[in-house]
């Protein structure tokens, strides 16, 4: 026999825990309290890995639709700043910006001033899908003053 069930009481003195709530039995988790507590850990990781793929996932669209909206910006401000005002009507172009390729289309309207065009620009990306626009107007470009030499 060992010393230990001679003398009922561990090594070094100290007794098995008991829980009075359980009629002197000796303390612990029941399979099922730890089963329980897997399933409300995994329920709480499944939801924090849900979030995470779906901050992701909303990063990369902000992403895309930022360039897109740069693209769109200067295809805009190059038609209202060139000195020679655009066709009216549709144009289409490719631009390589943020190492994607990205298509747009650029139209060129009247408003009620013969002068003045509005044009709007329209951006997809490679697969066609229209991620950003632009619309500006271009004032009539004012004319050099006159009797000013240049030097």
């Amino acid at each position: 026999m060992s010393r230990y069930r001679e003398r009922d009481t561990p090594p070094s003195g100290l007794r098995p825990a008991t829980s009075p709530c359980r009629g002197g039995k000796e303390s612990g988790f029941t399979l099922i309290e730890i089963m329980v507590a897997l399933a409300v850990f995994s329920l709480a990781a499944m939801a924090l890995v849900r979030l995470e793929s779906e901050t992701i996932r909303g990063a990369s669209i902000l992403d895309e639709t930022v360039v897109a909206q740069m693209v769109a910006r200067n295809v805009a401000i190059a038609a209202v700043t060139d000195p020679q005002a655009p066709a009216l009507g549709r144009t289409t172009g490719a631009e390589v910006n943020g190492g994607r390729s990205w298509k747009w289309t650029r139209i060129v309207s009247g408003t009620g001033d013969a002068r003045v065009v509005r044009i709007d620009v329209a951006v997809a990306n490679a697969g066609g899908r229209i991620t950003g626009r632009m619309t500006m107007v271009r004032p009539p470009m004012a004319a050099p003053p006159i009797g000013v030499a240049g030097s």
